[in-house]
C-alpha cells in the first residue's frame, strides 16, 4: 500500500520551492541592474570641470592690510588645492598687492 504525504510536509515543500524561485528572480534582477549600472558608469567617469573661482571683490572693498593678508592666504589655499592655476594665482596676487 502506498502512503500519502501529510499536507504539512507538502506545504513545506511547496513553500521552499516558491522561496527559492523568488530568490532566484531577485538575484537575476539584481544582476541585471548591476550590469546596467556598470555599462552606464564609464560615461559618468569623465572628470568634472573644476569649480569656478569666486569673482574677486571690488577694488574699494580692500582697504586694510589685514584684508590683503587674508585674501592672499585664501588665494594660496586655492592655488595649493589646484582650483587656481599658476597664471591666475600670479594675476590675482598682483591685483591684491597693487
Amino acid at each position: 500500500m502506498m502512503m500519502r504525504r501529510s499536507p504539512l510536509l507538502r506545504m513545506a515543500a511547496i513553500g521552499g520551492v516558491a522561496y527559492m524561485g523568488s530568490k532566484a528572480g531577485a538575484n537575476k534582477a539584481n544582476a541585471q541592474a548591476q550590469q546596467a549600472q556598470a555599462q552606464a558608469a564609464p560615461a559618468q567617469t569623465t572628470p568634472a570641470p573644476p569649480p569656478a573661482a569666486a569673482p574677486p571683490p571690488p577694488a574699494g572693498a580692500t582697504s586694510g592690510a589685514t584684508d590683503r593678508i587674508s585674501q592672499l592666504k585664501e588665494l594660496a589655499e586655492l592655488h595649493d588645492s589646484g582650483a587656481v592655476t599658476q597664471e591666475e594665482f600670479d594675476k590675482e596676487k598682483a591685483r591684491i598687492l597693487a
